[in-house]
């Protein structure tokens, strides 16, 4: 018979950043064990708030589906003795399975048994099921109470469980399982008993606790966006921050405040961060400008509401006073005094402090700025300003504004606007998905912030390792990639690599040559995560990272190339491509000899592909990958006709080579452009 099966572990208060991972571990290990089990279900939904887990386990079948299983013994040879009585081999493999002689049979000369296992209640295995579940996450600092062995993220305080209407027999950590849940810590802290899965959430709602993560969602979001209109203005929209949100209230009720308008002179980043970061509120703008109001929600209903605002506005004023004072301190020095300082902060004890990383910036972006065609001089100011306002007061109280601070620091202190924009710049992108550096000195300085980071630590040998990447080598890697990509720099990569390493020549001691050699494996690998990312197709990717081109955006540019040529209307094309790389692929030698010919065909389509090969080199000297495909693709017609007409593995060795190599020949062609059978149509 089936029925529904709700367990509900409530907890003390589990932070937001868990619980979204948590909720979709328990469902995923579920599902997994009940298929294991042999124990049928129609759906399981997991429903969170910060006090409880509440697990759905929709018409659960209350038995096990019966299970047979075919055993295989030992050989018939060895199953009996000379007198024909169960040899020891055999007893063995019966007693160990629960089995008698008369249960096997010989089949295909070894003994076998069909074996059928009981069919067990659901309800029995219950402990063993959320037991493993729990042991099954995986937390940073997990943590144990009352002497219980398994960790949570935070301690178990009530188990609920039903099924059906009726509380199975169930005991883990220490506690005993009851229909009893509790409502809203303090609009509603008395026992609630339920009386079946059915009724379950909505006496919950009774006593103000939402329970459905989606439904409170839309209550916040509803609560938000409802009383921003009233106020004639609009939120900054933060979907981290509305989730977040969501994850820490059980019943939510929006609320909006002032503050004093004086702020509003302060930087918008310095208002906005600690708005959000540290307090959770939402900014509010007004035709596109940031108002003195913002938007909470609190964790209850709207009883005395106006005390809760009273105190949101006060914790809001000590924040947004101290960020004044810090603004006002430090413009009253300009940017340059604080390079000094950076020689307090070390960068790596084995790379120096910021400052040492500073000068190795200015040195780097000024040869950037000659490869690209940046202004030299520019490039060197920013570079140099670039990690000055780490030493401010606003940047060591609010980090996140690192590089934010510097620009409006810097314009304060009269510095030119593109250098200016360029101490913001460098930082891009910080996160996936994050636009790059736009300007071309905040392009350079970008370039050689990645690079010298990821030089330097190779150089160390301190590399990223499976799942370890301390210092962000992999996203700074993309995030320079990315840079080259959009900026359109037509510079091998290894000249930034090459040129990073030797600003640590002298300074620190390493193999030039094997270290440029691993970044370079490194940034090759993650060029394919970088194009991803440009929105390009798998596979085109795969293709155009076989050729040797170094030019990250001649790669790119390449890729976009092959994916608009890959397309069914070009499918034709792609396998006479094919069947010349399938015939050749163990073939490595395309050096032909004219004098081998034995039939017309072969010559005239041997002097086709040379000039096609020369006009190939010129298309690809002008990076004209288009041109490029045009070449290749007048080459189908020749290639199926040699095919009809040629016999590839003739009789005579020498001829056979001599057209094999013709085929690599044509082969080594189409590799210069892309790697074809990559493509999958």
């Amino acid at each position: 018979m089936k029925k529904d099966l709700l367990l509900e572990l409530g907890t003390e208060e589990i932070p937001a950043r868990f619980i979204s991972y948590t909720k979709n571990a328990m469902k995923s290990f579920l599902e997994k064990k009940l298929k294991e089990l042999l124990i049928d279900y129609d759906e399981i939904i997991v429903k969170t708030t910060p006090r409880r887990f509440s697990i759905f386990i929709k018409n659960l079948e209350d038995s096990q589906q019966e299970k047979t299983e075919t055993l295989k013994g030992p050989s018939a040879k060895i199953a009996y003795d000379e007198a024909g009585k169960p040899s020891k081999a055999l007893m063995g493999f019966l007693n160990s399975k629960g089995l008698t002689e008369s249960d096997i049979k010989i089949v295909d000369n070894y003994v076998t048994a069909q074996k059928t296992y009981e069919s067990k209640k659901t309800v029995t295995y219950l402990k063993e099921i959320f037991e493993e579940m729990i042991d099954s996450l995986s937390f940073a600092k997990p943590m144990r109470w009352g002497g219980n062995k398994i960790k949570f993220i935070r301690p178990i305080r009530w188990i609920l469980c039903l099924y059906g209407s009726e509380v199975p027999e169930l005991e883990m950590f220490g506690l005993k399982a009851t229909n009893i849940t509790k409502g809203h810590r303090f609009l509603s802290p008395a026992n609630i008993e339920v009386t079946d899965v059915s009724s379950y959430e909505k006496q919950l709602e009774d006593n103000f606790v939402i329970l459905d993560d989606a439904k409170r969602k839309a209550m916040i979001e509803k609560g938000i966006h409802d009383l921003a209109s009233s106020l004639g203005a609009k939120i900054i929209q933060d979907d981290e921050l509305m989730d977040e949100i969501n994850y820490i209230v059980e019943y939510p009720t929006a609320l909006y405040g002032d503050f004093k308008e004086e702020y509003l002179k302060l930087p918008k980043e310095a208002i906005i961060t600690p708005m959000k970061e540290h307090q959770r509120y939402f900014p509010l703008v007004k035709d596109g400008e940031l108002i003195n109001k913002f938007i909470t929600v609190r964790n209850g209903d709207s009883n005395k509401i106006e005390n809760v605002k009273e105190g949101n506005e006060k914790v809001l004023d000590a924040r947004l006073a101290d960020a004044k004072f810090f603004y006002e301190q430090d413009t009253k020095k300009p940017l340059e005094s604080h390079i000094e300082s950076l020689n307090t902060i070390v960068y790596h004890q084995k790379l120096g402090t910021m400052h040492d990383k500073t000068m190795r910036l200015v040195n780097l972006a000024a040869q950037y700025a000659k490869l690209s065609g940046a202004d030299v001089e520019k490039s060197k100011r920013a570079a140099l300003l670039s990690k000055a306002d780490l030493t401010t007061s606003m940047v060591f109280e609010f980090t996140e504004l690192q590089g934010v601070m510097g620009r409006y620091y810097a314009l304060s202190s009269n510095e030119d606007k593109e250098v200016a924009d360029a101490i913001f710049e460098h930082y891009l992108p910080r996160f996936s998905g994050e636009e790059t550096a736009k300007s071309p000195v905040g392009v350079c300085v970008s370039l050689a912030d990645k690079f010298d980071s990821i030089s330097g630590f190779f150089a160390v040998n301190i590399k990223p390792t499976g799942s370890q990447d301390p210092y962000a080598l992999r996203r700074m890697a993309i995030g320079a990639l990315n840079t080259l990509i959009n900026s359109k720099i037509s510079v091998p990569l290894e000249q930034f690599v090459s040129l990073a390493l030797e600003n640590y020549s002298g300074k620190i001691e390493f193999d030039k040559d094997k270290t440029e050699t691993e970044i370079m494996d490194f940034m090759k690998q993650r060029l394919k995560n970088a194009l991803l990312e440009q929105g390009l197709n798998h596979d085109v990717i795969n293709s155009v990272l076989e050729s040797d081109e170094s030019v990250v955006f001649d790669i790119y540019q390449k890729a976009k190339v092959i994916e608009n040529f890959a397309t069914s209307s070009n499918k034709e094309i792609l396998d006479s491509f094919n069947r010349v790389i399938n015939i050749s692929k163990d073939n490595k030698n395309d050096e032909v000899n004219e004098s081998l010919f034995a039939v017309d065909e072969e010559k005239n389509f041997y002097s086709t592909l040379k000039t096609a090969k020369d006009k190939l080199s010129e298309t690809l000297k002008k990076k004209d990958f288009e041109g490029s495909l045009k070449i290749l693709s007048a080459l189908k017609t020749p290639i199926d006709l040699y095919f009809d007409t040629v016999m590839i593995m003739d009789k005579d060795d020498k001829i056979k080579q001599n057209r094999l190599n013709t085929v690599t020949f044509a082969k080594n062609m189409l590799n210069e452009v892309a790697d074809f059978s990559k493509l999958n149509l």
